[in-house]
């Protein structure tokens, strides 16, 4: 099996260019989960990320276990893990043995390419990148400032909206309907109590019952696609009662 990190993080540079909801995350957890060799490849890991992000920043969710390690792996990862982060929200790294992949929004397509390019020059011929970012859109930037980082809530382990799940739906109806044309997709989320399964399909069925909602006050049912991705992207450490809260959360995403 390879070596595997997922580094989640809601990191920001210039604050003129990116959605609002990046700008209240300044100083959002970077998680970082996956399994590793050894102690000392997860100590390299996680000491980089504390010179990068700052050390009070980094949720230590990494395992060590009996992982095939290619060679030099962990001068690579270290390369991976520099300033240029900073330049996307609400963002991805995952590592996969050689292959690497990026998520999130940059403010540019100039970034876009940026980011891909430099951390391609840092690896050798023997690792791939797959450049998933995409550049933010003003529309996804209103869609940020109508949720507010607010947790859209449900009945506990069902897909029944609370009355302050409805009121918060209301809001975003109306900011769903000023972006006319534009397809949304909601994303479910959950923490990561019970099985992985049973989150997935929850999550899900979260996602569905807020479409359902949006679709009764007017937004077009096929502006509307959902996904459930039950426990797999935490935004804070599940080990604490606030953490869990946070990360049982619906999003909205332009679809570009």
């Amino acid at each position: 099996m390879n070596p595997k990190i997922y580094i989640l993080y809601a990191a920001v540079a210039a604050a003129t260019c990116v959605p609002f909801a990046a700008l209240a995350n300044t100083a959002a957890p970077i998680v970082v989960s996956g399994t590793v060799g050894d102690d000392a490849s997860k100590a390299a890991l996680l000491a980089r990320l504390r010179t990068v992000y700052g050390a009070d920043r980094i949720v230590d969710q990494l395992t060590v276990g009996r992982v095939s390690m290619p060679a030099n792996w962990n001068e690579h990862v270290g390369k991976l893990i520099g300033p240029n982060l900073k330049l996307i929200s609400r963002g991805q790294l995952q590592v996969d043995g050689t292959s690497v992949s990026l998520r999130g929004d940059v403010a540019s397509e100039a970034q876009r390419t940026q980011v891909a390019s430099d951390i391609a020059l840092a690896l050798d011929p023997g690792y791939t990148v797959n450049n998933g970012l995409r550049v933010a859109a003003s529309e996804q930037g209103m869609l940020d400032a109508a949720l507010a980082n607010r947790i859209i809530e449900f009945e506990s382990g069902q897909a029944t909206l609370t009355d302050s799940g409805k009121a918060i739906l209301d809001q975003m109806s109306m900011a769903l309907l000023r972006l006319k044309d534009k397809r949304v997709e909601v994303i479910g989320h959950t923490d990561n109590a019970g099985s992985r399964a049973g989150n997935l399909s929850l999550s899900q069925a979260r996602a569905e019952a807020v479409k359902a909602y949006v679709v009764e006050r007017g937004i077009k049912p096929d502006m509307v696609a959902v996904s459930g991705e039950g426990p797999d992207r935490p935004v804070a450490d599940n080990r604490t009662p606030e953490g869990r809260a946070r990360n049982r959360r619906i999003e909205f995403k332009v679809v570009q």
